[in-house]
């Protein structure tokens, strides 16, 4: 009895230890805390292990009809982000030459401005080390990637993307620490039922792909020109800093034109072993689908199909952890998956 026993006793025990050392990691974990406003991003107020993340625009700036940002007032109210968070600093919407007239492709704007703190110093972290395919996919496991040859982006043979081409150089060339990676997305949960639903009833129209497909260029910039750029500005934090991981989403196949995600690391104010992360996120939403209502109101099984509810996160047709989820928990997500990464490596 006394033998048969220490085995069972050893399996309770290793389950108790496995059981507490889960509980201690899940504990460790970077939780989300939502923030009203600009000044509670600030240093001072940064809980540890906490992410402060703001991404609701002010009553002024927001649009009722989609809780998004209209390009042009946010490119008037808030230059510093249009100039640092648009795929160059003089984009501007762009002009299509259609029937009968030429016209101005409309965008809304998701922006979304995180911040929290690494207790590691500024100088033990290799920024180079993350630009690799292996930190992007370690972000979100939903979106497939493979890396690609700058020859191979879609974005200059595409007219939906000649737009966004970079005016100064060609994506992904030229910079010394640059991959560029071709992405993507199957839609989860119940929207590709609904897109299915949705193409029967558009009769001959354009189908609606049930996935995203996008390209991006992921590069570091070095302190030298993160100074010289002024991201300081951006940040609003004053402190020396430690380089910048910046990706920017060249190419989407639908709904969205470009978008941007910048991490800006500098020195903490008064502790030397911290450093400071400022993360923001952009995309630029396709006006015109946001306008696409009277499309799925008319229709009871996809009446929750409005793309303004679904990427706002407020539709039956929303699921899990990614895109699927709408715009603010990916956003979150993303951030959080970023803090972790950096925290441990």
């Amino acid at each position: 009895m006394m033998r048969s026993c220490k085995p069972a006793a050893l399996l309770v025990g290793l389950a108790v230890l496995i059981a507490t050392s889960g509980a201690q990691v899940r504990a460790q974990e970077f939780r989300i805390q939502d923030v009203t406003s600009p000044a509670a991003l600030a240093v001072d107020e940064l809980k540890p292990r906490t992410i402060a993340f703001l991404d609701r625009p002010s009553d002024e700036l927001i649009d009722p009809d989609t809780g998004l940002i209209r390009f042009e007032d946010w490119a008037q109210a808030r230059p510093l982000e249009k100039q640092f968070l648009t795929p160059f600093p003089s984009y501007v919407e762009t002009i299509v030459d259609g029937v009968p007239k030429r016209f101005k492709e409309k965008l809304h704007m998701y922006v979304a401005e995180a911040r929290f703190a690494l207790a590691r110093p500024p100088g033990s972290i290799d920024l180079a080390s993350f630009v690799t395919l292996p930190f992007v996919e370690r972000i979100d496991a939903a979106v497939k990637h493979r890396l690609i040859a700058p020859a191979d982006a879609v974005s200059a043979k595409d007219p939906r993307a000649v737009h966004n081409q970079h005016p100064l150089r060609r994506w992904c060339e030229t910079r010394p620490v640059t991959i560029c990676i071709r992405s993507r997305y199957q839609f989860e949960g119940k929207l590709p039922i609904g897109i299915q639903i949705a193409n029967k009833l558009r009769e001959g129209s354009k189908k609606i792909p049930d996935y995203l497909e996008f390209e991006s260029e992921l590069t570091l910039r070095p302190p030298a020109e993160v100074a010289e750029m002024g991201l300081a500005t951006l940040t609003g934090l004053d402190t020396p800093p430690a380089g910048a991981l910046e990706q920017t989403i060249f190419y989407v196949n639908q709904v969205m034109q470009f978008g941007k995600l910048l991490a800006v690391f500098q020195g903490h104010p008064t502790d030397a072993k911290q450093t400071i992360v400022t993360v923001f996120v952009a995309l630029a939403v396709e006006s015109n689908v946001l306008a696409k209502k009277k499309d799925f109101v008319k229709v009871p099984v996809l009446r929750n199909l409005v793309p303004a509810q679904v990427l706002a996160g407020r539709s039956s047709f929303n699921s899990g952890s990614s895109i699927s989820a709408g715009l603010p928990i990916y956003a979150r997500n993303q951030v959080k998956a970023i803090a972790a990464i950096l925290e441990r490596k």
